[in-house]
């Protein structure tokens, strides 16, 4: 066993605060890790399902813009896979030809030529990811939020454990004044 010197603190709250804070930082390097493989694995791909919209009808294709209906629809759409097969104009059965429209990756067609349809039925689909990508999106985007929660509160917790081992020191210090104003002068 090993003698202490009278007068000496135990370094037990300084390796405590030390000892806290790095479990807390290897914790959330491994949750990290963890969630970042979760994320990047292409497993959670293979589950996806495919959306067919059979007829979206009042729609237009002009210079302005026009959203399909999936994108507000099923808010959990693939970016990139909306693909139109057939656009055509309800009055007079008019078809028109991919050369002369575009849509993005957010399912925004717009009319690559001069010519304006107003009233359009529009035949596409699209890919909606799955179940178990968006809870992998889900936990990535709450840990990263937590862990900024988490950090902004460090400096509070580090404050009060400075004030705490102050006001410990503070407090032996007075208890070795007190015994030498009482005349013990051995520490």
């Amino acid at each position: 066993m090993l003698d202490q010197k009278k007068g000496q603190i135990s370094p037990g709250l300084v390796t405590g605060i030390i000892f806290g804070i790095a479990t807390l930082v290897i914790g959330i390097i491994i949750a990290f890790t963890i969630t970042s493989t979760l994320s990047g694995a292409d497993l959670l791909t293979s589950t996806r399902s495919s959306v067919a919209v059979a007829n979206e009808t009042n729609a237009f294709v002009n210079s302005t813009t026009y959203t399909l209906d999936g994108v507000s629809d099923n808010p959990n759409y693939v970016p990139g896979s909306f693909a139109i097969s057939l656009i055509e104009n309800a009055t007079n059965g008019a078809v028109l030809t991919a050369a002369n429209y575009t849509v993005s990756d957010d399912g925004v067609v717009e009319n690559a030529s001069v010519t304006e349809w107003i009233n359009v039925s529009i035949v596409y689909g699209y890919t909606v990811k799955s179940s178990e990508e968006l809870t992998s999106t889900g936990l990535t985007t709450n840990f990263t939020e937590g862990v900024n929660n988490v950090s902004s509160k460090i400096p509070t917790v580090l404050l009060i454990a400075a004030i705490v081992l102050i006001i410990g020191v503070l407090g032996i210090l007075v208890a070795v004044w007190q015994r030498m104003k009482f005349g013990g002068s051995t520490l």
